[in-house]
């Protein structure tokens, strides 16, 4: 029997606009390396096969990281597209021949070995899953000026990350479709799965920690979760 192939695609080509920053987030240092290493390692030392990265700035991500840090199982780097589902879509090309894909943002450094664990195994039983965390606070739904309509039960209410896993033939044809149609509103993984009716996404405990860098406020904590892990 062939051996199952899970692929981790990586995802590291956005612009960053709201970091404000001179470069691109996904190189900013923290801790001294650039916020994509975190990822790539984890991955590198997580139970997965291989990483497609889709970055734009290939020549930079080889010398500066993947060479730099001895990541091995970077088999491709991609160029993303203009949106985020264009950059999804050719990682998926690129996996082609995996079994299962979990697909991360490049800033979310704090993604653990449980995590990733998690994530395999839960594409494995539920074909499509992804990670996040129940909220904390109080959630309220507003109409189109700004008022409150409804208030959830906040113990159903989730804030969702990545890294999302799926059967790589189930995403595959749940983007083929989302491409076609190129509905509104798209903002993650699970959304394209959902939008197709291909399966029911099953929501996995992550961490409150693993949190997505985007704004300078989010690189002041990610320093300080550094110095807290010790």
């Amino acid at each position: 029997m062939q051996k199952e192939k899970i692929t981790a695609i990586v995802l590291a080509g956005g612009s960053g606009a709201r970091m404000g920053a001179a470069c691109k987030k996904q190189y900013l240092l923290l801790k001294g390396r650039p916020l994509l290493f975190y990822a790539l390692h984890a991955f590198e030392e997580g139970s997965i096969d291989e990483i497609v990265l889709v970055a734009n700035e290939e020549e930079y991500c080889r010398q500066e990281i993947i060479e730099k840090y001895g990541i091995k199982k970077v088999s491709q780097i991609v160029p993303g597209g203009a949106e985020r589902y264009d950059s999804v879509y050719a990682g998926l090309l690129a996996a082609a021949g995996s079994s299962y894909v979990l697909i991360h943002d490049g800033a979310r450094p704090f993604v653990t070995q449980e995590i990733i664990s998690a994530a395999v195994e839960g594409a494995k039983r539920y074909q499509a899953c992804a990670v996040g965390m129940p909220v904390k606070d109080t959630v309220k739904i507003a109409d189109g000026d700004g008022f409150a309509v409804q208030t959830p039960k906040r113990s159903l209410v989730w804030q969702i990350q990545t890294p999302q896993a799926f059967s790589y033939p189930l995403i595959l044809k749940a983007y083929e479709h989302v491409l076609e149609e190129a509905p509104d509103g798209i903002t993650d993984d699970a959304m394209v799965v959902e939008y197709g009716g291909y399966a029911k996404v099953k929501l996995l405990q992550g961490s409150y920690k693993n949190i997505k860098i985007t704004t300078p406020e989010d690189m002041v904590l990610a320093e300080g979760l550094l110095r807290w892990q010790g």
